[in-house]
């Protein structure tokens, strides 16, 4: 296998993360005190994986990955990414330490948001193109 899957993986993620600023932000600022965390999450979700899925489609068109084992390698890089800038926002903006910001993985706004991002990482495998 070659690094294109990997390579695909920064800006099929860089995608993605920059909706899901942009989202989050609006999110935390608009749509929580008005529904509460759960159902804020809820409905950005389907967005995000909407997002998730184009943006899976596009990159795995352009960096030619059509095997399962390269869309695999691509979301497992890019979901890798995603935590990590996760926890360096979580760590830089609110000083939330590490083992308190893995701990808000475990609350239900938290384990539905995960559950989004492991769909993430399957995005490449489901939208790539086969043949």
């Amino acid at each position: 296998m070659t690094l294109h899957p990997l390579r695909a993986a920064l800006p099929y993620w860089a995608l993605v993360m920059a909706l899901g600023l942009v989202l989050g932000t609006l999110r935390v600022l608009w749509l929580v005190p008005r529904v509460g965390e759960v159902a804020a999450v809820a409905l950005e979700l389907p967005v995000m994986l909407a997002a998730s899925w184009l943006a899976a489609r596009r990159i795995t068109l352009l960096y030619g990955i059509r095997a399962a084992p390269e869309a695999l390698v691509m979301g497992a890089a890019a979901f890798v990414l995603v935590l990590l800038a996760e926890l360096a926002l979580a760590w830089g903006l609110s000083a939330q330490a590490p083992l308190a910001w893995a701990r808000s993985l475990t609350t239900p706004p938290g384990a539905l948001g995960l559950a989004g991002q492991a769909l993430f990482a399957l995005m490449p495998l489901l939208a790539r193109p086969r043949g």
